[in-house]
């Protein structure tokens, strides 16, 4: 089989990797796989290569971590007893498959925690470390994506706090157009030398709409400008076949003209 290139990895379902086959042979897309919880609980080790079993070529890879009802700051301990079982699957299959990084959701919401950073970094940092130094002995990345956050100060607490190299962020320029009260370049500041992965997507901040790049309102430019020189993922989230190939239409067409520039 042939590699892939070197282009933007595209967010796909475990489950819908079958049935995407021949669009993912044609374009030789790199992938960012999404595991669910229910995946994890119906597949064995032994099954993991299969995934990629209808695949023509060899893609580079990330995964996205389940998510749904998990919370690595969880003040329960056995909220978050379950959520590291759930993680520590991810890197069981990371092990077999060798992604270049895996995304985990922060779990933190300012008014679930009372406003109180501390309260959910405290118990972040004690799940997060020894999945990090797991992670880091697999050859593995780990990236925290911003969810709910309106602005970066917890995501760049948690950074300081793990002061790791393999322990960074996945800047979601979607989450970040349709929630943040402060301006991209507040962002940009503060998480720049953390972010290993961009989850690309646009909105018009009326929902979470994961529209091709270029479809909404968010400044695309300035994001990847920015980021030129670092040595980043460029991960699509366009939830559609049309949108995907429309974003990495749009993507390289503005890479060209940050690198013309």
């Amino acid at each position: 089989m042939v590699a892939a290139g070197a282009g933007p990895h595209v967010h796909i379902p475990c489950d819908k990797i079958s049935e995407h086959a021949q669009l993912l042979n044609q374009h030789k897309l790199n992938l960012e796989i999404y595991f669910n919880s229910s995946f994890l609980d119906a597949v064995d080790a032994a099954s993991y290569e299969s995934l990629l079993n209808n695949l023509t070529y060899i893609p580079s890879l990330s995964f996205h971590a389940p998510f749904m009802d998990l919370s690595p700051g969880a003040i329960d301990a056995k909220v978050r007893e379950a959520t590291v079982m759930r993680f520590n699957q991810m890197l069981d299959i990371a092990e077999v498959l060798k992604p270049l990084c895996i995304v985990f959701h922060s779990g933190y919401e300012k008014w679930k925690y009372g406003l109180s950073i501390d309260l959910w970094l405290q118990k972040s940092i004690e799940t997060w470390g020894p999945l990090n130094e797991r992670a880091k002995r697999s050859g593995v990345k780990i990236a925290i994506e911003n969810i709910f956050e309106d602005n970066p100060a917890n995501l760049a607490l948690l950074m300081k706090e793990m002061g790791s190299g393999n322990f960074g962020i996945c800047f979601d320029s979607g989450h970040c157009n349709l929630f943040s009260k402060v301006p991209l370049s507040e962002w940009l500041d503060d998480l720049a030398p953390h972010i290993t992965e961009l989850h690309l997507h646009d909105n018009d901040r009326s929902a979470d709409q994961h529209l091709p790049i270029g479809d909404g309102t968010f400044d695309f430019s300035a994001l990847l400008s920015s980021l030129k020189d670092a040595p980043v993922i460029h991960t699509i989230e366009a939830h559609s076949p049309e949108r995907v190939l429309t974003s990495i239409s749009r993507l390289e067409a503005l890479m060209s003209s940050i690198v013309r520039h």
